[in-house]
This record gives C-alpha cells, structure tokens and sequence, in this order.
C-alpha cells in the first residue's frame, strides 16, 4: 500500500468567502464549478474545488469578487490568502518531476585526514523534460508550496541508495526529518531497497538535513533510533545552530558531526572560528562522534583543521560534486 504523502495526487484547495457581495456570488461559483466536473463540495460559505478549477476561479475572483474578502488552505492547514494560491499553481511541474523520477545523483569525497577517499557524499541533481537543469532552491522551494516535500524527499533518497551501490565506500545520504511521518512506516522502502540491493546497512550514513528547523527533537530520536536498530550510521550537520545542548547531543549519539563551512572557510587565519573550531571538536569527541570539515578550498584551513584533531574533510580542494555512472535497477514503488 502506498503512503498518500509519497504519492503525488491532484490537489485540492478549500475557499472560503466573506463579505456580502462576495456570499451573493457563492451560488453561481458552485454551480460553475459544478458544471465543469471540478467541485468536491460545497456549504455555506465555503466549497472544496479540485485543482484543475482552481486557475479558472482565480481569473473569476479577481474580476468579479472582492478577493481581500476570499482566502483558502489545503489540507486543513492556515487560511491563506487567495492570491497566494496562484504560487502553488504555477508550481504545478514540481508534480512532473517526481512522478517521472527526474533526478539523478553526483558524488563529492570525502576524504581523510592522509587524504584517501573515506565516502562520498550523495548529491540529487534535477532535470526537467526537455533536459535543463534545476536548481535544488527552486526544487525544494516549489516542493513546500504544494506539500509535496515528503514525495520529493522519498525520491531523494531513494535513489540516493540506488546509486550509493554503484561505489565501494560509504555514502552520506541527506534527508529532511520533519517529511517524515513514521519512521517505522515512511522508511521502511529505504531499508528494503537497501536489503534488495544485498547493501551493508553501515555503508549508508544518513544526514540531517536543516537542522535549525528541527523544533520536535523526540521525533527526530525515533528517526535516528530506528536508523541505528536497522544498522545504518547517522551524522548531524550545523550543530551548533540546530542542536546546542551537550545533553541532546548525547541523546542523539551522532556517529558523525559535520562542522558547517562558514566556520571551516578561512580558520587557519581567523582566532574567532578557531575557537568555535576546537570547540565543535571537543564536543565531538566527548561524544564519540567523527569529527568531518565540510567546505575546504585552502590547503592551508586542512592542514589547520587536521593538525587539530579533525579525521574527515569534505570541499573542492578534493574534488566537487561529480555524476555517477548509473546501472539497470528499479526503485521499488513501495513507500
């Protein structure tokens, strides 16, 4: 059975009129909206329309309605303005790109500390139909407007897995906690397809991702408690901005802590990120965790950030993200 957050279905929005001119008018929108097959459901001074009559009652309601007094919201969330719904149709194609699986991954080393390839971190790269490029910011942003992040996470990382088989060492998988409903349910597709493809469970190492908008803390322990039960390895990134207790941290137990690159670019010259440098690393060791660099472009900040103790180190001084040869297998459909 498939979970509805990872399926990309027609969306459908609930307006809401007010005003006395806008009420007068309410009628003749339903029975309009009726007629063309697009209407849910209807009641006083409401309606639910699906999506493909929503672009045509935009057109209407600014015409002919006082659209100040028109707002909507989808899936029981806010009440937005109407206006604002003309965003999440005009990001419309984010549907077409995960429904068609239009997403590749590249690789960045990551290396260690004699510079030798230790993993690879896991890029998504993103194509639209006709072959151009699209920017993860645009993605990501397009996702979020028409509550379609969790099927674009899934797709991530899944494919991040299939192709984490093409290489012979570790791979750093992202992932976004708060799309994920139940680790249990939600996750279960990432460990068969890791079983499927006959994977050690400690190759894959999955990353937290905007770690700043974690606000539920016990819900991201079950993600990571159910990682670690199915043997996968973890690894926090921006910790300072997301996770700032010593005392979270140690419940969290990251295997791997990434020290974010406005604190690596630049610290073999600079006292303040020194500090912040050897702090993160002794709050990493404390920890048991391994210590990773992210962002070097200067011998001379790897060679600071090695000297000190760091064992992993990640930037284009080794290398930038690069695609990998992709073989004949299937991400399974289960969610």
């Amino acid at each position: 059975m498939s979970c509805n957050a990872c399926v990309v279905q027609e969306l459908r929005f609930e307006v809401k009129a007010e005003g006395e001119q806008n009420r007068r008018m309410l009628s003749s929108v339903v029975d309009h909206l009726e007629r063309k097959c697009v209407l849910v459901e209807a009641e006083a001074d409401r309606f639910v329309v699906k999506e493909g009559g929503m672009r045509d009652f935009l057109d209407f309601c600014r015409d002919h309605m006082d659209a100040a007094g028109v707002s909507f919201r989808m899936d029981k969330e806010e009440w937005s303005p109407i206006a604002a719904a003309a965003d999440i149709l005009d990001s419309q194609w984010i549907d077409e790109v995960i429904s068609n699986g239009l997403v590749t991954c590249h690789a960045q080393p990551i290396l260690t500390g004699d510079e030798e390839v230790f993993a690879y971190e896991m890029l998504a790269r993103f194509y639209r139909e006709d072959g151009s490029v699209i920017f993860p910011g645009e993605i990501f942003g397009a996702a979020r407007k028409r509550g379609r992040l969790y099927a674009l996470d899934r797709l991530c990382r899944m494919t991040a897995v299939r192709f984490a088989s093409y290489i012979d060492k570790k791979a750093f998988i992202n992932f976004i906690p708060t799309s994920i409903y139940s680790p249990e349910f939600c996750l279960k597709s990432t460990v068969q397809l890791a079983n499927r493809l006959g994977m050690d469970p400690s190759q894959l190492v999955f990353e937290v991702v905007e770690t700043d908008k974690v606000e539920d803390t016990d819900h991201l322990k079950r993600i990571l408690a159910y990682y670690r039960e199915k043997g996968f390895r973890y690894a926090l990134d921006d910790v300072g901005a997301g996770f700032s207790t010593v005392e979270l941290l140690s419940e969290l137990q990251p295997h791997y802590m990434k020290l974010d690159m406005k604190y690596v670019q630049g610290v073999s010259k600079d006292p303040d990120q020194q500090k912040t440098a050897e702090a993160f690393l002794q709050q990493a060791l404390r920890l048991g965790s391994v210590p990773l660099a992210e962002g070097i472009e200067t011998r001379e900040d790897f060679e600071w950030l090695r000297d000190k103790g760091y064992e992993l180190f990640q930037g284009y001084l080794f290398g930038k993200p690069a695609p990998i040869a992709e073989k004949d297998l299937k991400i399974p459909s289960e969610c």
